[in-house]
């Protein structure tokens, strides 16, 4: 039986692994067909619908990418860099790193997942999310506040993190 911090370990190597997995993945890459309002048309699910007073999964996804070193770069337009350690409220679909029904420490995601072992969206289509209390998973939207990261050279790939985070009204 695994001690929690080795299931912790292997569970963000997994994570970290499908999203570089994705990020690696041509067309993202290289940038092409990004920019505001840009879906993925592999995805079978629509981005969820923007809401006021929430923040822009169509914003989060305008960031541009290259790569240097065997390494995935992004390059974040000034509208997303300026939600740097700001507090903002985002909407998605959880995606747990962490056994058991209440969660501290997971994804969210643009658009939900079809499968455990797929990750449904590319680095641009995720939030790494620690919250301040537990939040009990649930395959419907999620709505939480907290303090935004935008990550220039997260060891895992992600390009954005939100700390102390709260379930929102």
């Amino acid at each position: 039986m695994l001690s929690k911090s080795a299931r912790w370990i292997a569970s963000m190597s997994l994570a970290a692994a499908a999203v570089a997995a994705v990020a690696q993945t041509p067309a993202p890459i290289t940038g092409q067909g990004q920019g505001p309002g840009y879906h993925d048309p592999r995805s079978p699910f629509a981005p969820l619908e923007e809401r006021d007073g929430v923040l822009s999964w169509k914003l989060l996804s305008s960031v541009q990418t290259r790569v240097e070193k065997n390494r995935v770069v992004p390059s974040y337009p000034a509208a997303v860099q300026a939600l740097n350690e700001r507090t903002v409220r985002v909407q998605g679909f959880m995606l747990p790193l962490e056994p058991g029904d209440k969660q501290r420490h997971f994804l969210i995601s643009s658009v939900p997942t079809t499968c455990s072992f797929c990750v449904p969206a590319g680095p641009e289509g995720l939030i790494e999310v620690r919250s301040k209390t537990p939040v009990k998973y649930t395959l419907e939207p999620v709505l939480l506040e907290g303090k935004l990261a935008v990550l220039n050279n997260d060891p895992y790939g992600l390009f954005y993190r939100v700390v102390d985070a709260t379930p929102a009204p």
